[in-house]
């Protein structure tokens, strides 16, 4: 009879305490670095920078090694055009490992739209010495270099991003632009005219305002649209 009443009160406290957990792990894990970094990406997706911004700095807070984390918070900060806060992130994910790839590429575009060209080339320029086949990094030094008015170097990064990434119009469209400002209206038109057969959308010029989102200028985006009324008549 004893042994029975302590079964029965242990059995009865072992399950209090499973109810317990059941509640607490819930809790928990909606208090984790990786919750807060994937509702960051969430509403990042959504359009609702702000608060991606607030969710992504609370899983760098709780994570602070952790350098993916403080990528797509830079990323995020920099699609919210907060390019200074989006580069101290990535320079912090830098210092930690400073031969990943990803934080470069990120960081020179930031400084790329930010118009701060000479930080922007060498920072690209090293993006692809660590990643040789880094199609990211040739494309924004492609975009780069035709904005430092450096034309032939532009062409060779904007084809060799082609060449890694066939199925993008982007390095075609950057490409004719460097091959127009270099005087060269013929090769301008024929490597635009690739960018057409991958996506007919680029035969429209009022559709090349989209280029801003892939990191071209505004004087890129009207000479593409030169590019585009010296083919469609």
């Amino acid at each position: 009879m004893i042994f029975h009443t302590y079964y029965r009160t242990g059995s009865a406290v072992f399950t209090s305490l499973f109810m317990a957990f059941s509640f607490l792990a819930p809790i928990k894990a909606e208090n984790t670095a990786a919750h807060y970094r994937q509702l960051g990406l969430s509403y990042r997706q959504q359009g609702r920078f702000n608060e991606a911004i607030a969710a992504m700095q609370k899983s760098v807070q709780l994570e602070p090694e952790n350098t993916t984390a403080q990528i797509n918070l830079g990323w995020t900060l920099h699609l919210a055009n907060q390019e200074k806060e989006a580069a101290k992130f990535l320079w912090q994910a830098i210092y930690q490992k400073p031969f990943q790839d990803s934080a470069y590429n990120a960081l020179g575009i930031v400084y790329l739209v930010d118009d701060n060209l000479n930080a922007a080339a060498l920072i690209h320029t090293w993006a692809v010495i660590l990643k040789p086949d880094n199609e990211v990094a040739y494309y924004n030094l492609s975009l780069t270099l035709h904005r430092l008015q450096l034309y032939n170097p532009a062409i060779s990064a904007a084809n060799y991003a082609a060449k890694l990434e066939p199925n993008n119009p982007h390095p075609l469209v950057s490409g004719a632009v460097a091959y127009w400002d270099n005087g060269n209206q013929s090769l301008a038109q024929n490597t635009y005219r690739q960018a057409i057969n991958l996506d007919a959308r680029y035969r429209n010029s009022e559709f090349l305002a989209n280029l801003k989102q892939a990191a071209f200028s505004q004087e890129q985006i009207e000479t593409a649209k030169q590019i585009v009324s010296s083919i469609i008549r």
